[in-house]
């Protein structure tokens, strides 16, 4: 298979993601619609931390078992320091769109205090920055997910490169869910050119991926954008666990994270057996 092929599949793998992006076109979605939307989407996000921490940690366990202590220090700084920016950068951007947020809002007695309509600008402003955030956690991972992609092609292993393409494509169908999750859980509608850039902002990097994964084999690079992807995703995860908790619908919350966690293991499913 040409180099061209395997790019174009793993183009196929990463624009995938939209599969699961009209979702958020829904037109006024119960709160109990809202509140299950949200909770698989956590189910989703919470197996790919774990899925994302794992593959990014078997470069280290594997030094380790070898008692190869430079790898282990290199990969494992690595790995903090992509888990660190990736969560504590999230933190301070979010603190800063705040402070931006609190300053542009009138005062009680200033001009526009008569119009109601500043907090549901405000929150609807969350759930977009939200989303944003959720698709470039996603797409840091997918970048990763590519050059696994392109490494097994380059290596020759093209059966193994077809296997994860149809994996990483079933994947990227229900991360698109949880990318729109958050506007789903507001009330509010995204135009079709906004699920547009944040499909290309969430698939797109399998492409990139998969295009430089074939020309540089790198264990490091692909940690350190697994540990950017792990943090990334794991603040997203407290976002959306603090929306569940205002729904104040547990039972129906619980049944859905479950089925967003049976759903990630179900789409992991092909990725593992190609690697048997």
């Amino acid at each position: 298979m040409s180099s061209s092929h395997v790019a174009l599949l793993g183009a196929i793998a990463g624009f995938t993601i939209y599969l699961g992006l009209p979702i958020g076109r829904l037109r006024r979605p119960t709160p109990r619609l809202k509140a299950g939307l949200n909770a698989t989407a956590i189910g989703i996000l919470v197996f790919l931390v774990w899925d994302v921490l794992t593959h990014a940690w078997e470069p280290v366990d594997g030094a380790l078992a070898g008692h190869h202590w430079g790898a282990v220090a290199s990969n494992g700084f690595v790995l903090v320091l992509g888990l660190t920016t990736g969560l504590a950068g999230l933190v301070s951007y979010d603190a800063w769109t705040a402070r931006r947020r609190a300053a542009a809002t009138p005062r009680p007695d200033g001009p526009g205090a008569a119009v109601a309509e500043e907090p549901t600008r405000a929150a609807r402003s969350q759930a977009g920055e939200l989303a944003l955030m959720i698709a470039t956690g996603i797409g840091l991972h997918n970048f990763a997910e590519g050059l696994a992609i392109g490494n097994s092609a380059a290596k020759g292993e093209i059966s193994l490169a077809v296997l994860l393409i149809i994996g990483f494509g079933l994947h990227n169908a229900t991360e698109g869910f949880g990318i729109v999750a958050p506007l789903a859980a507001e009330g509010e509608r995204p135009s079709w050119l906004t699920l547009l850039w944040l499909g290309l902002i969430g698939g797109g990097p399998t492409f990139a991926g998969t295009l430089l994964g074939q020309h540089l084999v790198s264990e490091t690079l692909s940690v350190a954008f697994l540990g950017l992807a792990a943090g990334s995703i794991l603040y997203v995860v407290i976002e959306l666990l603090a929306v569940a908790r205002k729904a104040a619908m547990k039972e129906l919350t619980t049944w859905c994270v479950l089925l967003g966690l049976v759903l990630g293991f179900a789409t992991d499913a092909v990725v593992t057996a190609a690697g048997v």
